[in-house]
């Protein structure tokens, strides 16, 4: 049997830019190892894994699945450039609309639109919640980095931020600090397993709702994911609880442009609603 894997990248609308994902449409002959397996030879940060949905999941007949994701070294709870990718690969195939990811996060609804030929998907992410982070371990992340403390945004307190998967949220104080990443890849990963941190979110504020951000992804055996969907849902919630933005907003993260895959992240807070949703563009690599 031939499993059918597709190519897309998400939060770009150039296959050359963004995040690219594998897509398994029909995983169902498949266990944890093969997808395991696909994903590491695929090489990318995550690969996305679809089969039927749980019972009682709801949505449209049709249009709801249970999602897996896996790095080409684990899998990983969320990913929310896989599920872009995903959302618009699905809606090549059965038209835009409504969608329905059972993932091991929860319930992440999709929705894709369509303009002058282009699709674009914005997920919703489970109710997030941020963490202080100890002294000793922000220490030995920063050693891992190689950033002096002084490097750092005092506007932008470190902490875990979570909406699907946790992620380490540190403030860069310049553009040229972010641009500069060259890290010790075994002892962050070290860390960032005992802490069961997905990535890192390395942040600079480029003006009050534009930011540029890196995501440094050691676990799951990548240097730097090139657009990170799950750790920009992390951050909205983040910015949001420390009222470094507006309750309402609409925020604008650039990433990729440091490894020459520029991508565009929107985040999108609503006063009242503790979830984040995460929009952005996606197309099939040829």
């Amino acid at each position: 049997m031939t499993t059918e894997v597709l190519r897309y990248t998400a939060f770009s609308d150039d296959p050359a830019g963004g995040n690219p994902a594998g897509v398994v449409p029909d995983a169902a002959g498949l266990d944890a190892a093969a997808m395991l397996e696909i994903a590491a030879g695929l090489g990318y940060s995550e690969t996305a894994f679809l089969t039927a949905p749980p019972p009682g999941l709801g949505g449209e007949p049709g249009r709801a699945f249970t999602v897996r994701y896996f790095s080409p070294k684990t899998e990983v709870p969320f990913c929310g450039h896989a599920t872009v990718a995903t959302a618009v690969a699905l809606a090549e195939r059965i038209g835009p609309g409504e969608l329905l990811f059972a993932t091991r996060a929860g319930t992440v609804p999709v929705s894709v639109t369509s303009a002058e030929g282009r699709l674009r998907a914005v997920l919703t992410s489970v109710e997030p919640h941020t963490e202080d982070i100890a002294d000793a371990d922000l220490a030995e992340a920063l050693a891992a980095l190689g950033w002096p403390a002084a490097d750092l945004d005092p506007a932008f307190p470190p902490r875990i931020a979570y909406a699907g998967a946790r992620h380490l949220v540190l403030g860069a104080a310049t553009r040229a600090r972010l641009a500069d990443l060259d890290y010790d890849f075994a002892r962050l990963e070290a860390l960032m397993r005992r802490l069961d941190l997905v990535t890192v979110q390395l942040v600079h504020r480029a003006g009050p709702a534009e930011f540029h951000v890196r995501d440094p992804f050691p676990v799951g055996g990548v240097v730097e994911d090139p657009a990170t969907g799950a750790a920009a849902a992390a951050f909205g919630a983040y910015a949001r609880e420390l009222g470094l933005v507006p309750q309402d907003a609409v925020l604008t993260l650039h990433q990729g442009e440091d490894m020459g895959r520029p991508g565009v992240l929107t985040v999108e807070l609503r006063a009242g609603d503790p979830r984040v949703r995460v929009g952005g563009a996606g197309v099939r690599i040829p």
